[in-house]
C-alpha cells in the first residue's frame, strides 16, 4: 500500500485520518476487521498517537468496536435502547464466546444487605449462585448472584442454565430495569486465583439490583479483569 502524506492546511491530520477509515468501514460487514494502527500510521506518514486518536473517535462514536487481545473491529447497529443484557449476551456481541463455571449453587438465609436489596425480609430464603466467568476461554469475571428464592420455585433442581437472564425470562422474569454501579478496586487474593492475575491487580467491580416492575428478582456483585473487560454505555436524549 502506497503511503499517502496528509496534507497540513485546514484538515487536523488525526481528522483526515477519521474520515479515511470511516469511509473505508461504511461498507463493511459488521465484526470486520478495521484497518490496524501500523497500515494507517504507513498510509498517511503521521504517528502512531495520531492514528490512535481518530480510532479513538470511532470508537467513542459506536462505528468501531476495540476488542481487548482481539483488535478493532466494524460495530455492529446500534440497538433502539441500551437494554439489559446478561453476560452470554454481552460477550456474544462482543464477538466472544462466553463460559460459566458454577463454584457455589445453594440456597441461604438473606443477609441484611440482600434482604433490604431484593426487598424480603431478614432470614428468607434466597438463591446464591457464585459463577467464573470466561470469555474465549480466559477469565473475564468473578460472579455473586443472589435471588428471591419465591419467585424461582425450583430453580436449583431443575440444572443452572447458561444464561441467568435467558431462564428468568421463561418464567416471565426478565429485568425490565436495573440499577448499577461501578467502582475501580484492587483484587483480593481469592479474586486474583480465579482470575489468573496478580495479586492486587486493577480490578472493576459492577453491582447491580434488577427488577420487574418494582419487583428485585436479583442482586449481584461481579469483578472484571480491568485488563480485558470495557464497559460500554449506550446514552440517549428523549
Amino acid at each position: 500500500m502506497s503511503e499517502v502524506l496528509v496534507n497540513e492546511g485546514r484538515a487536523l491530520k488525526h481528522v483526515v485520518v477519521r474520515e479515511y477509515v470511516r469511509t473505508l468501514v461504511a461498507g463493511m460487514e459488521p465484526g470486520s476487521p478495521a484497518p490496524s494502527e501500523r497500515v494507517l500510521v504507513h498510509r498517511f506518514g503521521v504517528a502512531r498517537m495520531t492514528v490512535r486518536q481518530a480510532m479513538d473517535a470511532l470508537v467513542s462514536e459506536g462505528l468501531l468496536d476495540r476488542i481487548p487481545g482481539k483488535g478493532t473491529f466494524v460495530a455492529r447497529p446500534p440497538r433502539a435502547s441500551s437494554g439489559i443484557t446478561s453476560y452470554t449476551e454481552e460477550m456474544t456481541r462482543r464477538g466472544l464466546l462466553s463460559e460459566s463455571q458454577t463454584l457455589l449453587a445453594r440456597r441461604e438465609q438473606a443477609g441484611p444487605g440482600v434482604a433490604r436489596a431484593l426487598g424480603i425480609s431478614e432470614g428468607d430464603a434466597v438463591i446464591h449462585w457464585k459463577r467464573l466467568r470466561r470469555a474465549d476461554g480466559i477469565p473475564m469475571c468473578l460472579e455473586d448472584a443472589y435471588l428471591n428464592e419465591v419467585l424461582l420455585p425450583g430453580f436449583l433442581q431443575s440444572g443452572m442454565p447458561t444464561s441467568l437472564y435467558e431462564s428468568l425470562e421463561q418464567r416471565g422474569l426478565r429485568p425490565t430495569w436495573a440499577e448499577d454501579s461501578i467502582t475501580a478496586d484492587v483484587a483480593t487474593s481469592e479474586e486474583a486465583e480465579h482470575l489468573e492475575v496478580e495479586s492486587d491487580a486493577v480490578v472493576l467491580r459492577h453491582s447491580r439490583r434488577a427488577l420487574v416492575g418494582e419487583k428485585a428478582v436479583e442482586v449481584s456483585r461481579s469483578v472484571f479483569r480491568a485488563d480485558r473487560y470495557t464497559l460500554w454505555v449506550q446514552l440517549r436524549q428523549d
